[in-house]
């Protein structure tokens, strides 16, 4: 970064810019557009608080510490997000020499408040899972997803044929259409069995509460000729009776 010459240094580190001025010298230094409209906040706020007249050699420790003040009770990410700015500007500063001492120094990044984890509990997921009021299907899904870590989408598009219960695995569409395997452990071992369980996919149709091949299919797919021949054999217009 180019050392930009002061106005009206006289030979001394104080030498005659404003803080205004320093600013304004340092935002245009900055090839950011984004940074420089991060930045423009803070530093108006120092500008307030020592003055803009005042000469930027004589900025202290207690003037960040004022401009500091308006954001003490904001989260820590928003607090070093602006004590960035500070620092950023006394960097700056120094290395054009009008800054002797770093008015920041006192002041410290804060730590952001960690989140826990977000992963739900052992205890709360087997209940969940293996609560009956839950249908079997919809706890399957679920198993599978938890499982295999598989994207919803991969799951919803499998065939009955994709399946491979004896290994415990099934082939998937990955986002870049390469054929890949997720595999699952023994909650849909033990699930998988009970819902296909002497059912061919045409009886898996006829059993479903849902009324339509299109609502199945959030569930499992049956392929293009097994789901012809479902559709056609259970078509309303083909059972109506004629008077």
């Amino acid at each position: 970064m180019p050392v930009v010459a002061f106005p009206g240094r006289s030979g001394s580190a104080a030498g005659g810019c404003t803080v205004a001025a320093a600013v304004e010298r340092y935002l245009d230094s900055l090839p950011a557009a984004t940074t420089r409209a991060n930045y423009d906040d803070t530093l108006a706020r120092l500008i307030d608080v020592a003055g803009g007249a005042a000469p930027v050699a004589d900025l202290a420790p207690e003037d960040y510490a004022a401009v500091m003040d308006r954001w003490n009770g904001a989260a820590a990410a928003t607090w070093n997000r602006h004590l960035s700015a500070l620092t950023s500007f006394t960097a700056w500063a120094q290395r054009q020499e009008p800054v002797a001492t770093n008015p920041a120094r006192r002041l410290e990044r804060r730590k952001p408040a960690r989140r826990g984890d977000r992963a739900v509990p052992r205890a709360r997921l087997d209940k969940l899972l293996g609560d009956d009021a839950h249908a079997l299907r919809e706890r399957l899904l679920w198993r599978l997803l938890y499982e295999t870590t598989a994207r919803a989408e991969e799951i919803l598009s499998l065939d009955i044929e994709d399946l491979d219960p004896e290994l415990r695995r099934a082939h998937v569409a990955s986002k870049g259409g390469a054929v890949e395997y997720v595999h699952w452990a023994t909650g849909t071992g033990r699930l998988l069995p009970r819902l296909l369980k002497g059912r061919t996919a045409p009886e898996l149709q006829a059993k479903s509460r849902h009324a339509h091949l299109a609502s199945l299919g959030a569930y499992v797919r049956l392929g293009e000729a097994t789901s012809a021949r479902v559709t056609a054999d259970h078509d309303p217009a083909a059972c109506r009776r004629i008077r």
